[in-house]
């Protein structure tokens, strides 16, 4: 039998959390006091979150609690204890982001459910087999999927997967994206973007020094409910709601859009469309029509329409949607009646008349199950009920009576479905970690983009260096041991598989071993030497350690960190720091470039231009847009912790990345424009 797809709701706050409920959703999804993708809502304490969870289950509505963010040391032992919170209060599952959360969730609450975020990027099936393989339970997908891909996904991973049908498109791949993190030191992997996608980018070729106006990094939202149907007979365990920060009638509408189309119904899309939208909704990643009519931006009209939109749609949860089936049994006796209501899951209550039951003039079981099946205002569905007793009893109560009884049993009915339930905790201590050990020195590597932008006097000096696997068969022979060749951040459609083929053609070709960038990699270059890249995200000592576990002999922690963390990190195999490089801000499977051109006529190299006049380069390739930051980061000429210090060639001619390689040996500083990134200020 196959199963029916589950709608899940956001939820911000105890308004929210009412709407979603009562307006019919099975699951919702919730935030934690910290370490959330969303901190900016309104977010639950522990206390709080118990009762949410009470009132949930009560009404046997799911709660998953959202700790997916990226951990500093210093936070490893909060959110240990975050665990614990949200294990005592007996939620259903865990959304995670960062391997070291991963882990402990793992150690402390083994039966807490663990579901994959989409921060964590899972966008392949090798993604979602390694998830599976790690003991997740669900994987989030990632919203830039076909529907293909998700089928294949969906057919052949093993567990659970979860799919955005309606709400916000961030233009990065989730878990991707840097720029608000280095533009404005709010960090999209700790939960507090602050949009900068939706300011002015424009793709034009302006002059230099003009700004730009256009919004060429602004999706408009998705909205794939009318796909619930298709999903549910795929396989999809969960269609999911965007916006933890939208009011509540955005949610009962959307909920309740869900509900009708889960049902093969009809639903209103236009005024979908009023109460949030970006001039519209697009469906372009699921279609695979990937093109200018995806951008879209809020309009006054848009939010008029909303204003106007919002008061009408109170009454989709001004009252409780029953959903819990109840039965009844009335026992007759000379001395009174017992009625209890049962919920099919072994929960059971009864309340008793004060007064006697007189002897009936007729038949009393119609107008007892009427009295009973008013069960409007509460979480509980009429089923059925069933008369017992004494042959002949009497049965007469006034309806007044009946309608008494059927409150009280309910409340005690609601009442045992409210009881807690934690889930088992075991005893945990974070493990020790070693100190940082004494340099001795300082390896020199590089990333180059491309073979021919390797400085020749240089592939030798460089202790390693980097490329993508794709100009593997560029390397002479005698160079494969000092080269690791770079698996790229995303791996969307043909590329995954693409990607297996060049791993298993250069696996015996002598190189030094790969670069890992995403859960799916682990698996693809299983057994062979990994080094862990920045797109692991790799924030803290103990993710580190588990990278270690998966296989790494080396790591490069992402440059989000601060030294001081940095010096932290410590889990006994190289470290890598990024010393200078024009880093990639966002990868994009939209084009921002197709806002002024197409295919055809695009050199796969473009520029957007901000609202300051900055000019942040654009490549396409792989399917795949890396938009990155105009001013590069430097710091050559300072001490940095860890055993390697890296340069990561991306836009630099060979001339300018050999000027580089000389001034980090010599530990000069920088001659240009440059930025210290975040490695002294860190993140919100």
């Amino acid at each position: 039998m196959r199963n029916t797809i589950e709608i899940l709701a956001p939820v911000g706050n105890e308004e929210m959390l009412s709407a979603a409920v009562y307006s019919g959703a099975d699951a919702v999804y919730l935030g934690f006091t910290r370490f959330n993708a969303r901190r900016s809502a309104g977010n639950f304490t522990p206390d709080r979150l118990a009762q949410a969870v009470q009132f949930c289950h009560a009404r046997g509505v799911k709660v998953n609690v959202t700790l997916n963010t990226t951990l500093y040391a210093g936070e490893l032992e909060e959110m240990a204890q975050c665990i614990r919170e949200v294990a005592a209060a007996g939620a259903d599952a865990v959304i995670l982001q960062d391997l070291a959360t991963a882990a402990l969730a793992r150690d402390i609450a083994p039966a807490l459910a663990r579901h994959a975020s989409t921060q964590l990027t899972v966008h392949s099936l090798s993604g979602a087999l390694q998830a599976a393989e790690m003991g997740f339970t669900r994987v989030i997908l990632a919203r830039e999927l076909n529907l293909a891909e998700i089928e294949h996904i969906t057919k052949h991973c093993g567990i659970e997967t979860e799919v955005f049908v309606h709400g916000a498109l961030c233009m990065s791949v989730s878990g991707q994206c840097y720029m608000s993190a280095f533009l404005g030191g709010r960090s999209g992997n700790r939960g507090s973007c602050a949009g900068p996608c939706r300011l002015p980018f424009d793709a034009r070729n302006l002059p230099a020094g003009m700004p730009g106006q256009e919004h060429h990094l602004s999706l408009k939202d998705q909205s794939l409910i009318e796909y619930l149907p298709r999903f549910q007979e795929m396989g999809v365990a969960s269609a999911k709601i965007e916006g933890r920060l939208r009011p509540p009638e955005y949610v009962a509408a959307a909920v309740n859009a869900c509900l009708l189309a889960r049902e093969g119904k009809p639903y209103d899309k236009t005024l979908l469309e009023s109460v949030f939208s970006r001039s519209g909704f697009t469906k372009g990643y699921l279609e695979g029509k990937i093109d200018r009519t995806m951008f879209g931006t809020r309009t006054q009209e848009d939010t008029a329409r909303t204003k106007e939109s919002l008061p009408g749609l109170r009454e989709l949860y001004r009252r409780e949607r029953p959903r819990v089936p109840v039965r009844f049994t009335v026992e007759l006796d000379p001395d009174g009646v017992k009625v209890t209501a049962a919920d099919g899951e072994e929960n059971r209550a009864s309340a008793y008349s004060e007064a006697a039951p007189q002897p009936a003039q007729k038949d009393q079981a119609p107008a007892i199950e009427k009295a009973l099946s008013k069960t409007g205002g509460t979480p509980f569905l009429f089923e059925g009920m069933e008369l017992t007793g004494e042959p002949g009893a009497p049965s007469f109560l006034p309806a007044a009576q009946w309608n008494e009884l059927r409150r009280q049993v309910l409340e005690k009915l609601l009442a045992l479905r409210s009881t807690p339930r934690p889930i088992p905790v075991a005893a945990y201590t974070l493990p020790a970690f070693a100190p940082r050990p004494a340099l001795k020195g300082q390896a020199l590597a590089a990333r180059f983009e491309s073979w021919d932008q390797i400085p020749r006097e240089w592939a030798e000096k460089l202790t390693y260096f980097q490329l993508p696997i794709a100009q593997a068969r560029k390397v002479p022979p005698q160079l494969r041991k000092k080269v690791v060749l770079e698996l790229p951040r995303v791996m969307f459609g043909a590329v995954e598989a693409s990607l297996e083929t060049q791993i298993k053609n250069t696996r015996d070709q002598g190189f030094l071993g790969y670069e890992v960038n995403n859960l799916g990699q682990f698996r693809l270059a299983k057994g062979l030497p990994l080094f862990g890249g920045m797109g692991l995200n790799i924030t803290n000592p103990l993710s580190a350690l588990e990278a270690k576990a998966l296989g790494c002999k080396s790591i490069t922690p992402l440059p989000e960190v601060t030294l001081g963390d940095m010096e932290n990190i410590t889990p006994g195999i190289p470290v890598g720091v990024v010393a200078y490089g024009h880093l990639p801000l966002m990868f994009t499977r939209a084009c921002p470039l197709k806002n002024v051109t197409d295919c055809d006529r695009c050199s796969k190299a473009g520029t957007l231009t901000d609202r300051k006049a900055k000019k942040f380069p654009v490549r396409c390739g792989l399917g795949i847009r890396t938009i990155y930051n105009p001013v590069p980061l430097y710091m050559g000429d300072k001490p940095l912790p860890g055993e390697i210090k890296l340069a990561w060639f991306t836009l630099e001619t060979r001339e300018e990345a050999a000027a580089v390689l000389e001034d980090m040996k010599a530990r000069r500083p920088f001659a240009g424009e440059f930025t210290r990134g975040l490695y002294y200020k860190g993140t919100n």
